[in-house]
């Protein structure tokens, strides 16, 4: 899985072929043509209600893709630090205690280091993992 480029329709697509379901019923559920399900597929993204209910539909959080692709790949934000630097308020949004690794994104970490893509250092330094936990799952998956 590549979580850099996503392109969820066609990961929809996907789970519709994994899990059999027919376009009449999809077209019920969501409430929409045939023709308007194929373009779904073709799109890149789509608007978050439409995805909830594709994942509802598929029972697949494909939401989670996209918190893999923050992980990933956005920068580092400690807000509480943050906040009292600038002297602004903090978020009225809940603030999120740890990042949640998915056994995905731990493979896809481990991969890079095996293939020799890049260095421990590196993937420490790139993705604001720590040494620790990296070691952990070296140590776990035992590459």
């Amino acid at each position: 899985m590549n979580f850099k480029e996503i392109h969820i329709g066609q990961l929809i697509e996907k789970r519709v072929s994994e899990k059999e379901i027919e376009v009449t019923r999809i077209g019920k559920f969501l409430n929409c043509t045939e023709s308007a399900i194929t373009e779904m597929y073709k799109s890149k993204d789509l608007s978050t209600e439409i995805l909830l209910r594709w994942s509802k539909l598929l029972e697949y959080d494909f939401f989670r893709i996209y918190s893999q692709h923050l992980l990933l790949y956005a920068p580092s934000n400690n807000s509480s630090n943050q906040n009292r630097v600038k002297g602004k308020k903090p978020s009225l949004l809940p603030v999120f205690r740890k990042n949640i690794y998915t056994k995905e994104v731990v493979l896809f970490i481990l991969e890079m280091i095996t293939s020799g893509e890049k260095t421990k250092s590196q993937i420490i330094v790139e993705y604001r993992i720590p040494k620790t936990t990296l070691d952990n799952w070296i140590n776990k998956y035992k590459i």
